[in-house]
């Protein structure tokens, strides 16, 4: 993706969707990290391909279990911004983990349909998903899905608050 907010309209809806058992914030999150590694390239000038290693689904995968990892401490901040945005925040390490691990596959997979220097499939050297979809499919579709991520996330926050007014606060567990 030129600009990794594209990726966030996609990733927020499937957050949303399956939060039982991905990591919201880390899931979102993960879209970011992976993009570290061409923010270094650009910034430090490096002769290494935009999309190198850490766009691969065996090396990006074991970034996206590292993130989760170290998210894990900072789950109080995460769920101070969850409950800032109006949602209810519960996770466990795993979730953590799996969040990691599928928000960075996530992002390979639409930058695999891209960028001709994505090796997704690492050591192999080829990228079978380039031009499966056109970029420009890409593009509109991940903000198209800004729309439905955002519906969702105003119904979630709907529903959590008129659950939390129906509890009296004496009995709202923390």
């Amino acid at each position: 993706m030129p600009f990794t907010p594209f990726h966030f309209g996609p990733s927020g809806l499937i957050g949303l969707v399956f939060g039982k058992w991905v990591d919201l914030p880390v899931f979102v999150l993960a879209n970011v990290v992976i993009d570290l590694e061409p923010l270094m390239v650009l910034v430090f000038g490096l002769d290494y391909p935009m999309h190198g290693l850490c766009h691969t689904f065996l090396l990006g995968g074991a970034l996206g279990l590292a993130w989760g990892a170290l998210a894990y401490p900072a789950r109080g901040l995460f769920k101070s911004l969850m409950e800032l945005f109006g949602l209810p925040y519960q996770t466990t390490l795993s979730k953590m983990l799996i969040g990691g691990l599928l928000g960075v596959w996530f992002h390979i997979l639409l930058d695999s349909f891209c960028w001709s220097d994505v090796r997704p499939f690492w050591p192999l050297q080829a990228n079978p998903l380039l031009g499966v979809l056109g970029v420009a499919a890409v593009h509109v579709l991940c903000a198209v899905c800004f729309v439905p991520a955002i519906a969702l996330y105003i119904v979630l926050a709907v529903f959590w608050a008129k659950k939390n007014r129906a509890v009296p606060a004496s009995e709202q567990v923390r």
